[in-house]
């Protein structure tokens, strides 16, 4: 083909013709491999959502090499009050707490506090005579103790609600992961859930639930802290992510972003910082599966420590074989999420084909009720971020969206 092209160029160009072939247009000098006019179709994905009235607005950061190629404002934190979403808007960012719990979790281990496979009762008793509940009703005690390592992994049989125990944890008003209204504390909180029955044998099934705020709690007992103590003292201070807390200050009520849901496809105002939890709740239950807000500057950090095998700016949290076992596969057939395998704290793309959509070998990541998405991506040097607050999201994509349309740019 290359030598039939050639010679129909040097023949019209015999002839006195114009030539059959044209050079190629200059393109667009790349951004850290990006090419910016394909990026500006995540751009328009965001901006057409938002023109549609299908979400009020957020912050897309995308990073390569720790540096930022994406960290932009779209939209609106506040339509009534006609506020503009800013890069430090804080959000709530639900299950993307699950990330930093584990890292606090994977620090005690580095210490030596205990092993994966130690049982949780050994730290926390009131789990030592665990029940399991039956499909048909009644119950059934576990076949192995439950472990940590079954808390990392989700395979801890501890659901948001629905099972076989599903009217238990409704009566002990257990009915879905949000628990930053609740007026108890941690400690008393998984005292109560262990008096339930587990809703699966540990270890058998990957079922999504209040398993990360049992490690929250665990992280409370090994290091003799509170956890959000624990987590502000080892994780954010040294990290300097000053935003991401389980409270929101008075001081800070301002940027907190209002929380908007789909409902009927239109666009309805859902929760104010005037009427939420997070400033004016009773700060009580730490949640580490759900309960912290952040912004995407501070998010970001914390991703590209991941990133970067345990270390920012000097600041060393976890050791490279650490994030390798947590970024491994654990589970197998058993994962469930956005890709084909699950590590210690999100899903896990062990195969090129594992997302069922575009991404890398490795990449690892996880999302949020309010419906932020992370993903990073070792062998492409990647963060792709996407903050924002919409819940409930309707049969909105655009979260996973940007991941694709951030993939589709990356052209070296």
């Amino acid at each position: 083909m290359k030598h039939t092209l050639l010679a129909l160029a040097l023949a019209c160009a015999t002839l006195g013709l114009a030539p059959a072939v044209q050079a190629a247009p200059p393109q667009p000098a790349l951004v850290a491999g990006f090419s910016p006019e394909r990026l500006k179709r995540l751009d328009a994905a965001i901006e057409e959502q938002m023109a549609q009235r299908q979400l009020a607005g957020g912050v897309m950061v995308v990073l390569r090499d720790g540096k930022p190629v994406v960290f932009k404002a779209y939209g609106q934190q506040d339509i009534e009050n006609a506020r503009p979403m800013k890069v430090d808007t804080i959000f709530r960012i639900a299950s993307m707490t699950k990330a930093i719990t584990t890292v606090a979790a994977m620090m005690l281990y580095e210490e030596g506090r205990f092993l994966l496979k130690d049982p949780v009762a050994r730290y926390l008793p009131a789990f030592a005579h665990l029940q399991v509940a039956l499909p048909g009703g009644g119950t059934e005690p576990t076949r192995r103790p439950l472990t940590i390592h079954d808390l990392l992994t989700h395979t801890a049989g501890m659901s948001y609600g629905p099972g076989p125990a599903k009217a238990a944890y409704e009566a002990a008003g257990m009915k879905d992961w949000y628990l930053v209204g609740h007026n108890e504390s941690l400690a008393d909180w998984t005292d109560r859930l262990a008096q339930l029955p587990l809703q699966g044998q540990p270890g058998e099934d990957f079922i999504y639930g209040y398993a990360t705020d049992v490690l929250g709690r665990l992280v409370e007992v090994v290091s003799g802290m509170p956890l959000d103590r624990f987590i502000k003292e080892r994780i954010t201070d040294p990290l300097r992510m000053p935003d991401t807390s389980f409270w929101v200050p008075p001081e800070k009520a301002a940027r907190l972003a209002n929380v908007y849901g789909l409902e009927g496809g239109q666009l309805k105002l859902m929760e104010t910082a005037a009427r939420s939890d997070f400033v004016n709740g009773p700060r009580k239950l730490t949640s580490g599966g759900a309960g912290l807000v952040s912004t995407a500057g501070d998010y970001s950090r914390f991703l590209q420590m991941l990133l970067n095998r345990g270390e920012l700016d000097g600041v060393r949290l976890l050791s490279p074989q650490t994030v390798a076992l947590m970024t491994a596969d654990h589970l197998g057939p058993k994962a469930r999420g956005d890709a084909d395998g699950f590590g210690l704290g999100f899903w896990v793309n062990v195969k090129r084909g594992g997302f069922r959509e575009l991404g890398s070998e490795g990449a690892y990541g996880w999302g949020s009720a309010y419906f932020p998405q992370y993903t990073v991506d070792p062998k492409e040097r990647l963060v792709i971020l996407l903050m924002t607050q919409l819940r409930p999201a309707g049969n909105s994509t655009l979260a996973l969206r940007v991941r694709n349309l951030t993939y589709q740019a990356l052209i070296r």
